[in-house]
């Protein structure tokens, strides 16, 4: 009985992996939870005027995932993929909260078979949830597949697979900030998987230094840091009194990870530490900085 009801617990999130998972909700100001509450209203009412809608199924499961319900976001995504089989953005989106939750191993099957779905089909904008400065779209539904499946082999620690598919994601990126993203990840996948001479190759050939960039400034920094043209301890100074926003966790991880690929384990475990220490559970820089400090010595 207990291995039945256990099998149904995990078909109902996607995974067992997902049931069993802790979910720490994120922090947000009273402006912006009244304002994704408001969003995840309108889906709910969207969705239910028209249930067979796939769009609607999957911004049901967006609005969802902001307020921080991810295991709620991965039942949607997951009753999605039963009613939608061949939609690629049911595994896509069900995939980025299983990282969330820290299931690598139940993402990368998503992603993957995401990616059986898209093979030879016409790639298109996914639009943003949440708007960025300039209210332009910076990625698409096949370089975010791409994407989130190099970070979760990254997470697991599979860095020549992360390399390959931030590559593939860096490929088919239409924009800078996709491009700088991209490249950053790949970089590090790279080093991390001791090419560094192709790693160095990819940021001086290919990255130029006058891009102009919608929002992923701190990646841009960090690939500057990379070709030398910043220094790590300026960029410290800029996350030295708070590491609690989206931007800081991802720029201190980059920044740890250079100490950690150059040598410096003690510079990159103090920085690490640093962002756990944070409210930024479920952002990128604090699930890799997480994983970092399970694997250093």
């Amino acid at each position: 009985m207990l291995a039945i009801l256990a099998a149904n617990i995990g078909q109902a999130y996607g995974h067992q992996c997902a049931a069993s998972a802790r979910e720490i909700k994120p922090e947000l100001s009273a402006s912006a939870r009244e304002n994704y509450e408001q969003k995840l209203s309108e889906a709910k009412a969207a969705h239910t005027a028209n249930p067979s809608d796939a769009d609607a199924v999957v911004w049901l499961g967006r609005r969802t995932a902001y307020l921080g319900e991810y295991k709620a976001a991965i039942k949607i995504f997951t009753d999605g993929v039963a009613k939608f089989p061949n939609d690629p953005r049911f595994y896509r989106h069900r995939g980025h909260h299983l990282i969330t939750l820290r299931c690598f191993d139940d993402a990368v099957a998503d992603f993957e078979k995401a990616l059986t779905l898209i093979r030879g089909k016409t790639d298109e904008i996914e639009p943003d949830g949440l708007r960025n400065a300039k209210n332009i779209p910076t990625s698409t539904l096949h370089t975010n597949i791409y994407y989130h499946l190099g970070l979760a082999y990254y997470l697991k620690g599979d860095f020549g697979f992360a390399a390959t598919h931030f590559m593939n994601s860096y490929n088919r990126s239409k924009n800078p900030d996709m491009l700088v993203a991209s490249a950053h990840w790949a970089y590090m996948s790279a080093r991390r998987f001791g090419e560094r001479r192709d790693a160095d190759g990819l940021l001086k050939r290919e990255i130029k230094n006058d891009l102009e960039l919608i929002e992923n400034h701190d990646y841009y920094k960090l690939i500057k840091l990379n070709k030398g043209l910043l220094r790590a301890e300026d960029l410290l100074s800029e996350i030295s009194g708070d590491v609690n926003t989206l931007g800081s966790a991802s720029l201190g991880y980059g920044i740890g990870n250079y100490f950690l690929y150059n040598g410096d384990n003690a510079k990159a475990r103090a920085i690490f530490r640093r962002i756990v220490e944070s409210n930024q559970w479920s952002t990128f820089g604090y699930i890799a900085a997480e994983a970092e400090l399970g694997r250093i010595v």
